[in-house]
């Protein structure tokens, strides 16, 4: 047994159970390549300052959270927390809003980093598919977003999720509501580090999950009672469309997100079933982002899912994924004559797009076909000394037990037809 184990807060995604985490991928990012999303993938660590300005230096993720380290060249950078920043950064540097098409709108999907306690649903190396949409200020691109999730979800078979809505205000609105809210915040009995938190970024109290916190912030002073015409006008487009659309959410006013980059539309997806880690995803709209991190202003939205996450609330509700055999045809060959021609079969099946294997290592046929059980193929190829002189392959059928001679010649499309 190796002495080497996975880091504390880390797992390793292991066959059978990674077709799952692939198909969740796939079904997530599915519903965004059919809405005009294109493919980004960033680097899996960028400047420490990427993340404090546009995440925010008061945040846990910045202070507590990042992997920082600094190179043997002095650079300071830090392993990814969040996907958005970094996708922002890309998009500006390659200048694609400076093409003509606004929004631009972008999906991706990777490993994420953050030194938390660990606990189920919650790991320091977890994985997300997200979206962003760079550019353009429109109630239709949030909604966009929202419906494209709950689209990805339910084509997965989960039906037990939350959708929770909130307008957190813009640049007019939200600092009249800060001075409230640090106002009624002071008159607490809070710890040190939280009464910090009420000078530099308020709003993050309330994402406070601590019960003895949230208990004192029943009377809290809530934003909708502060946002601007503007901002009001905003948010019930957003509901309207989404209501339109089918898609049931609750209005949650004390919902904020961790980041501070959130303006106006913000949004989260809770499942019961998770227990105390219900988020399985979250977004919300970020026109500010861009300038904080030195490019022109863009109105931006965008959100990410937990792959894991999602994963952990498909076993809360029991669904199983119909996942496709990894295998379709397995070839068992008796002698290394047949060896070569099973083996020349197998290539030839793999170039027409059937998924074969093969039993390597010279193992007997019982061995061989105890393998190819295990494998999940639907077929199976024998062949011996004698197959071969008489020019056949025999093919079984694994859950009928049937076999049939096939010519060699022919076995490759009459394989193709069986399957198809």
């Amino acid at each position: 047994m190796s002495t080497f184990k996975a880091p504390k807060g880390t797992y390793d995604l292991l066959p059978p159970d990674s077709a799952t985490y692939l198909a969740v991928r796939e079904a997530i990012s599915a519903p965004l390549r059919n809405s005009g999303y294109g493919y980004i993938e960033t680097p899996g660590f960028e400047d420490v300052a990427l993340f404090a300005r546009g995440v925010g230096e008061s945040t846990d993720i910045v202070t507590k959270e990042m992997y920082a380290f600094e190179t043997k060249g002095g650079d300071q950078l830090a392993l990814r927390p969040e996907g958005t920043a970094s996708v922002l950064r890309a998009a500006l540097e390659a200048s694609l809003h400076k093409a003509g098409n606004l929004p631009v709108k972008l999906w991706y999907s990777g490993s994420y980093y953050r030194y938390e306690r660990p606990q189920k649903g919650r790991y320091r190396h977890f994985s997300q598919v997200g979206a962003e949409a760079i550019g353009a200020e429109d109630p239709a691109l949030d909604a966009e977003l929202i419906i494209l999730a709950d689209q990805a979800y339910r084509s997965l078979g989960l039906r037990e999720f939350r959708i929770l809505l909130n307008s957190l205000g813009d640049q007019e609105c939200r600092p009249v509501y800060r001075a409230a809210l640090q106002e009624f915040l002071r008159g607490l009995d809070l710890d040190e580090e939280t009464r910090r938190r009420i000078d530099i970024n308020p709003l993050r109290v309330l994402d406070d999950k601590r019960a003895d916190v949230q208990k004192q912030l029943t009377d809290a002073p809530v934003l909708r009672d502060y946002l601007c015409d503007a901002c009001k006008a905003y948010h019930e487009e957003v509901r309207a469309l989404i209501t339109a659309a089918g898609v049931a959410f609750e209005d949650d006013e004390r919902l904020v997100r961790g980041l501070d980059y959130y303006t106006r539309t913000t949004f989260e997806f809770v499942h019961d079933g998770l227990g105390s880690q219900s988020a399985v995803g979250g977004g919300g709209r970020y026109d500010g982002l861009s300038e904080m991190i030195g490019g022109p202003a863009l109105p931006s939205v965008g959100w990410a899912l937990g792959v894991d996450r999602t994963v952990l609330a498909l076993r809360a509700e029991g669904v199983e994924l119909d996942l496709p055999s990894p295998t379709s045809v397995f070839a068992v060959p008796l002698g290394e004559e047949a060896r070569r021609a099973l083996f020349g079969i197998v290539t030839r099946l793999r170039r027409d797009g059937v998924a074969a294997d093969f039993a390597y290592g010279g193992k007997g046929l019982k061995a061989a076909m105890k393998a190819a059980n295990r494998s999940g193929a639907r077929y199976t190829l024998v062949a011996g000394e004698r197959d071969l002189a008489e020019g056949v392959v025999q093919l079984k059928e694994m859950e009928s037990g049937e076999q049939t001679a096939v010519p060699l010649d022919s076995v490759v499309a009459e394989v193709a037809a069986r399957l198809a």
